[in-house]
């Protein structure tokens, strides 16, 4: 087993550890805690979507009225992402996911019992607060626990699961509410959450790294560390992170807004922001631009699916290859693409099979640099700002997410077509190109 090159008599450096042992069983565990986190913060959050049919019918209300619960959680989620971040670069990573995972999962049980429109759109909105939570941070944690070498793919690969449990969802909505109604769904959005929150309780290790920044003590550093290399870790006295030598500054905004970081975080939220605007108009209005445009009801639905999929197929790719060159190149090819793929289904109205493979090569690319920008944030940021540089950037992110569905209603009713309102994606596509590639060279400036 090769020791930690970069430890300093009998201090370790708790990254260099990690990058030089092969990945235990012991954070294996927390790739799939993390991926299971994610996995039910998918599912709940798109639960309205599925059980909106079900609930108008069952309370007598057309699906307009529902509008405003539709929009609850997102933007409880803006909150619960800018929020979460600083308490868990405060209080800690597990603390702030077990409290997240446990507060999505008992109002979402909560929800199931909603008598009324007011009442589920509070009840919504405070599920939010845990689903904004949850993400950020586990993101964070798990950045914490891999070795750079995989960093960017096991951390991409845990974001499939936010698209697999919205995929879940439906196929789950699919056979519990035709029998058991619409509070099914939002039950097993609750029971699954609170038994998992108990699991993380007593499995989910707190990241070592930030037990060192904040002094802990060094015996909870060597107790969270052991399982992965336990002869190495007893010969230890003193723990150390790279970063501590160069960031001093304890207020957690202090250090993301650094003159070494703040360009940096600002590119990182203008990009995230940017593709948020692509990935919500599409998610919210190509089913209902494609059936304007005289597609069939079955059509729509399953080439709207194809966009969500596309993610799941590319994430792991695009994770792979950041760890092999350069990442911000890497994810600014990929909105590049997005651009050009959004404006050649917005040509391809003719010819279904064309279209159909197009969304799916859009969504590919969108998405599949969607799901990259949390890694790339927490591979930015150091141990004292990490959880928060990830949650803000996610946080802010959120407010490119209403407003994608913001212009798809408004370009609608200023009676765009189809081609028009895809060839429009062109301009966000570009923005984030050029604001991940200049956060490259932003950050190689200060590299070197």
């Amino acid at each position: 087993m090769n020791q930690p090159q970069s430890a300093v008599g009998n201090c370790l450096d708790v990254q260099s550890f990690i990058n030089a042992q092969p990945i235990s069983r012991y954070q294996w565990r927390v790739v799939i805690l993390c991926f299971l986190i994610v996995f039910l913060d998918g599912l709940d959050t798109a639960a309205m979507g599925f059980i909106a049919p079900a609930l108008s019918q069952d309370w007598g209300i057309d699906r307009a009225s529902l509008g405003p619960v539709m929009s609850a959680a997102l933007i409880g989620m803006v909150f619960g992402a800018l929020g979460s971040g600083p308490l868990a670069d405060r209080f800690g990573r597990k603390v702030v996911l077990v409290g997240a995972v446990l507060l999505f999962g008992a109002f979402s049980l909560a929800s199931a019992y909603s008598t009324n429109v007011d009442q589920l759109l509070v009840l919504r909105f405070l599920t939010g607060l845990g689903l904004g939570a949850g993400m950020p941070n586990a993101t964070t944690l798990l950045s914490e626990y891999t070795p750079e070498r995989k960093k960017s793919l096991l951390v991409t690969s845990m974001f499939c699961g936010f698209n697999l449990g919205m995929a879940g969802g439906g196929f789950i909505s699919a056979k519990l509410i035709p029998a058991f109604g619409w509070h099914s769904l939002l039950l097993i959005g609750g029971i699954l959450p609170l038994i998992l929150a108990v699991v993380l309780l007593f499995w989910l290790p707190e990241s070592a790294r930030y037990l060192v920044v904040r002094n802990r003590g060094t015996d909870k550093v060597r107790k969270t560390l052991a399982p992965i290399d336990p002869k190495v870790v007893a010969q230890a006295s003193s723990f150390s992170v790279p970063e501590q030598k160069t960031v001093k500054a304890r207020n957690v905004f202090a250090v993301i807004f650094s003159g070494t970081y703040s360009a940096g975080t600002l590119l990182l939220w203008l990009t995230y922001f940017m593709g948020l605007v692509i990935v919500y108009l599409l998610t919210s209005w190509l089913p209902t631009l494609m059936r304007d445009s005289g597609a069939s009801m079955e059509q729509a639905a399953f080439i709207g699916a194809l966009f969500q999929f596309g993610g799941v197929l590319s994430a792991v790719g695009v994770g792979w290859a950041m760890d092999r060159f350069n990442p911000h190149k890497v994810i600014g090819i990929f909105y590049l693409l997005a651009g050009v793929f959004a404006y050649a289904v917005g040509q391809s109205l003719g010819n279904i099979t064309l279209l159909a493979t197009l969304v799916l090569v859009a969504g590919m690319c969108v998405n599949g640099a969607q799901s990259a920008m949390p890694s790339l944030a927490a591979r930015f940021y150091p141990t004292q700002g990490r959880a928060t540089g990830v949650s803000w950037m996610l946080g802010i992110g959120r407010f490119g997410a209403i407003l994608g569905a913001w212009m798809g209603a408004t370009l609608l009713g200023l009676g765009w077509n189809f081609e028009q309102v895809l060839t429009a994606l062109v301009i966000p596509a570009a923005v984030a190109t050029t604001a991940v590639v200049i956060k490259g060279m932003v950050s190689h400036a200060d590299a070197t």
